[in-house]
């Protein structure tokens, strides 16, 4: 099977920690971010990611390809989600700061999907129309979005950490832990203690790596 992402997209994350947990045998290929058709060629619309199949059809939506690949084997390892609705809250809470924080270091650091110029230049002209603000306004403005998403952070004190439930993970882990990696490209942000030990442990159970070594 074959796994078409971005490194830093969160819905892509979710498929690949299911990956990851299962030790599925998937190859990543990382598409460059403005090579829309590529994605419309497989699926039919500009959405990643993309898991094609043993028989080589073509599946999207996260979570599809998330179960499908949990349930492949028929012995699946994730438990049922139990915080959708807290989860979702919690999103809306973090999605102003975060967004802000995270889209401008994209482009700082070495990511697979920006390998030429053309691809940053239709990741900066997209997203940046979504905060309704320049990246160079957004980093300059790092210090008030940090204080906005520490805050919001705090609001995770209901985690559990998975060596708390025998290292199962849930679909509440699928849905929560992209974005809470992907925090860790910032600088200078602080976890709380809690947060940072779950961020850990669930990288080691799926093999995501982390941020925190090319952190901006």
């Amino acid at each position: 099977m074959k796994l078409f992402v971005f490194d830093h997209c969160p819905y892509c994350i979710k498929a690949m920690m299911v990956a990851g947990l299962n030790k599925a045998d998937v190859e990543l290929v990382f598409l460059q971010n403005h090579d829309v058709q590529a994605r419309i060629d497989k699926v039919g619309a500009n959405m990643v990611p993309i898991l094609q199949k043993p028989d080589g059809s073509y599946m999207a939506e996260s979570l599809d390809i998330a179960r499908y690949l949990d349930e492949q084997d028929g012995q699946p390892l994730l438990a049922k989600a139990r915080h959708e609705a807290r989860i979702a809250e919690w999103y809306d809470a973090a999605r102003p700061f975060s967004s802000r924080l995270v889209y401008p270091r994209w482009l700082m650091i070495d990511l697979p999907e920006f390998q030429c110029q053309e691809a940053k230049d239709w990741f900066e002209r997209n997203k940046s129309a979504m905060i309704e603000q320049s990246f160079d306004d957004a980093f300059a403005q790092t210090a008030q979005y940090l204080s906005g998403m520490e805050a919001v952070l705090a609001q995770l004190d209901w985690l559990t950490l998975p060596s708390e439930r025998g290292n199962v993970l849930s679909y509440d882990d699928v849905n929560l832990f992209p974005t809470l990696r992907n925090l860790t490209v910032v600088k200078g942000l602080t976890f709380p203690a809690r947060v940072r030990q779950y961020l850990d442990q669930v990288a080691a159970l799926t093999g995501i790596s982390l941020y925190d070594a090319v952190a901006v």
